[in-house]
């Protein structure tokens, strides 16, 4: 059989069947989507995970041994430069003063600027500006304890301040009853220093006690914790988000090859008349599979190709909804998705290419 005939016979099935070629068409073009969707994700998914839970806070505390003499005065330099330069960073210094209701209330001063990077979930209706110096953020129970928090007075042991409230803070914790203030203010007016500084390293739990480790050494006096619940939690999540999409490729898959292998049993069991025909003319076994084969490629290349394009597009409608960011469609991924497709279009070929081995062209031509 010439390669011309086999040609023609290839576009005449393609053609004229094109109801079962559709059908195979139809189920390796979703598993080429689905598959380049899930690759496209899981390229950018380690460091869109992280970057989310970048919103979650810090992830590293580091407190002075003795609250009563604060950190070192350059802490929070050796700090950021121990945790890395995509570290974030802020410093705390903690004191409970007395409010013009004659209520005690624990006031914190810090750098706002750093506050907001690094706690970017804190729910405050306006931010207090770094140039006023003034400026206080006043949480949802502690703006209850003040008379006035536009004119907010409070007294650490005799030692009067008059600040006032430019927004409010609701997080649900203990950050709710704090006032906080400059870090300036605070160190002027309590002769404190900061005590605590919470820091956020992104990456996983392998990179969070690598910090650790550095922090340590850097700062030996202080004492250095993880937050266990936020760094374990993290690590937990993107294991199992990678374990959901290898186990959604594979059940995609064997879905998609089982549903090919369906069409190709039909379309060979169509067409047995016409296999055996081109055996009784002289066709060879190997030709006759080869030719259904390549009819099966042919196929799964049609779908890659249907599906790369469909995949790239949802897979960058589903980073936007749920990340807010772009995923580029990735041409890396496409020979990965080739060779899960030709698995898939070979495997499902193996059953209909055992049934044309059996065919037996005399039996068939007399209508046995």
């Amino acid at each position: 059989m010439s390669r011309l005939s086999m040609g023609a016979l290839l576009r005449r099935s393609l053609i004229h069947r094109r109801a079962r070629s559709f059908s195979a068409l139809i189920a390796l073009t979703v598993s080429a989507a689905v598959v380049t969707a899930l690759l496209t994700l899981y390229a950018d998914l380690d460091s869109k995970l992280h970057h989310e839970f970048r919103t979650f806070g810090a992830n590293i505390v580091v407190t002075a041994s003795d609250s009563s003499k604060g950190l070192p005065s350059d802490a929070i330099g050796t700090v950021r430069t121990a945790a890395g330069a995509d570290a974030n960073a802020a410093e705390f210094g903690y004191a409970v003063a007395t409010t013009d209701r004659g209520t005690p209330v624990v006031v914190a001063g810090t750098d706002f600027s750093a506050v907001r990077t690094l706690n970017s979930w804190w729910k405050v209706d306006a931010w207090p500006s770094t140039a006023d110096p003034s400026a206080a953020l006043l949480g949802q129970r502690a703006a209850q304890f003040v008379a006035d928090e536009h004119n907010l007075q409070l007294t650490f042991g005799d030692r009067p301040i008059t600040l006032h409230g430019t927004g409010r803070l609701h997080t649900g914790g203990d950050e709710d009853s704090r006032i906080y203030v400059p870090m300036q203010v605070f160190t002027t007016w309590t002769w404190a220093k900061p005590s605590v500084i919470e820091v956020q390293v992104p990456g996983g739990e392998a990179r969070v006690e690598s910090a650790i480790s550095r922090l340590r050494q850097a700062m030996p006096e202080a004492k250095v914790q993880p937050v266990r619940q936020l760094v374990e939690g993290e690590s937990r999540i993107v294991d199992k988000t990678h374990a959901l999409m290898y186990g959604a490729v594979l059940l995609i898959a064997l879905t998609v090859a089982v549903s090919v292998l369906a069409t190709l049993s039909a379309s060979v069991l169509e067409r047995r008349r016409d296999f055996a025909l081109m055996k009784a003319l002289g066709g060879s076994h190997s030709t006759l599979m080869a030719m259904f084969l390549l009819e099966a490629l042919i196929l799964a290349v049609g779908g890659v190709v249907a599906g790369f394009v469909i995949g790239s597009a949802a897979a960058w409608t589903i980073s936007q909804l749920d990340f807010h960011t772009a995923t580029l469609p990735r041409l890396g991924v496409m020979p990965l998705v080739l060779l899960l497709n030709l698995l898939i279009a070979a495997f499902a070929a193996l059953l209909p290419v055992r049934v044309l081995r059996r065919l037996e062209p005399a039996a068939l031509l007399k209508g046995e």
